[in-house]
């Protein structure tokens, strides 16, 4: 579809529930992706964001649909992208239910604890992304928006049917039928220009550790003296309860499978460096990857790959953050 327009069929087949078909406008030219739909399935929409350890969902079952669409974009933000679309839904009589963006809806955790179709059909910059679920009588429907560059993610997914609070759902002030209306606010950050890493750490970051250097292409940690794993290895060091994840992430030279195995292995190899250079037990530190899926600058550059190389440390065990 290379229109700007499109029909959204929310039910297995075009006429199998006309009421929930929605004809959604993009801010530019538009091409569907991917897309999976059941007759009968179920849905677990977020409904809060992602806070002591836990996702807020409500389980929703009924005719599903799942639909990727990459938008051309020029200089459209995240927010102008949800914007548009999001006022179309209401405009179907769709009530708010939640809303959210990137850090407040829980970065990491509520990107990897919603359910999203495969990159590289659904994008999601960790850094730049957008959610937003709503209801119309029985049925739901939920928008998760990304970008890269000049291109926009946005993937909607939609549940029509009965809805169905099972017993151990997460549904803190859930209400069946279309009242509940959540926004999800930032508090007021505090002013962190003086603080180290650990203090935002503590106050539950994801932080790149910038002093680590890797050459394009290489999952070996160049030979150094490297501050921030000062910090971190004495930090863990001073509690076992505390635990972190590393996450490495390549540039985007290369295919994705491969850079996938890049990130990892550059995780692990700062991982190793905590356990063998500073001493750090090994349940208190993990090691993933991501490839190149959550760039934080262009790939068209020298500057802003080098700066897509980087390794992160969050956080994971959840009850020792500062509020």
């Amino acid at each position: 579809m290379s229109g700007r327009s499109v029909m959204l069929a929310v039910c297995l087949g075009w006429m199998s529930c006309p009421a929930l078909a929605l004809d959604l406008t993009f801010p530019g030219p538009v091409q569907q992706t991917a897309s999976r739909d059941a007759e009968r399935s179920s849905f677990r929409m977020p409904i809060g964001p992602f806070g002591g350890g836990s996702l807020p969902t409500e389980l929703i079952e009924g005719s599903f649909a799942q639909v990727a669409y990459r938008v051309t974009l020029s200089k459209a933000s995240t927010l102008d992208l949800m914007q548009a679309l999001q006022q179309q839904v209401e405009a179907a009589g769709y009530a708010p239910v939640f809303d959210c963006e990137s850090q407040i809806c829980g970065g990491f955790d509520f990107r990897y604890g919603t359910d999203v179709l495969p990159e590289p059909d659904m994008h999601v910059d960790l850094g730049d992304f957008r959610y937003f679920a709503a209801r119309r009588g029985s049925d739901v429907l939920a928008l998760l928006v990304s970008r890269s560059g000049t291109v926009g993610f946005v993937q909607v997914s939609t549940v029509g049917g009965v809805v169905a609070a099972k017993p151990g759902a997460q549904t803190a002030d859930m209400q069946t039928g279309g009242t509940l209306a959540t926004k999800a606010t930032a508090a007021p950050k505090p002013d962190r220009s003086g603080d180290d890493l650990i203090g935002r750490l503590e106050t539950g970051d994801a932080v790149a550790l910038d002093d680590l250097v890797f050459a394009s292409g290489s999952s070996a940690l160049a030979a150094g003296d490297y501050g921030s794993l000062g910090q971190l290895g004495a930090w863990l060091t001073s509690d076992p309860a505390r635990t972190v994840v590393l996450v490495g992430h390549t540039d985007a030279s290369g295919g994705l499978g491969g850079n996938l195995r890049l990130s990892k292995l550059r995780a692990e190899s700062v991982r190793q460096s905590l356990l063998y250079a500073h001493k750090i037990a090994p349940n208190q530190v993990a090691a993933d990857g991501v490839g190149y899926l959550a760039p934080r600058d262009s790939n068209l550059t020298e500057e802003g790959r080098r700066k897509n190389r980087r390794v992160e440390v969050m956080v994971t065990s959840t009850d020792l953050l500062r509020p």
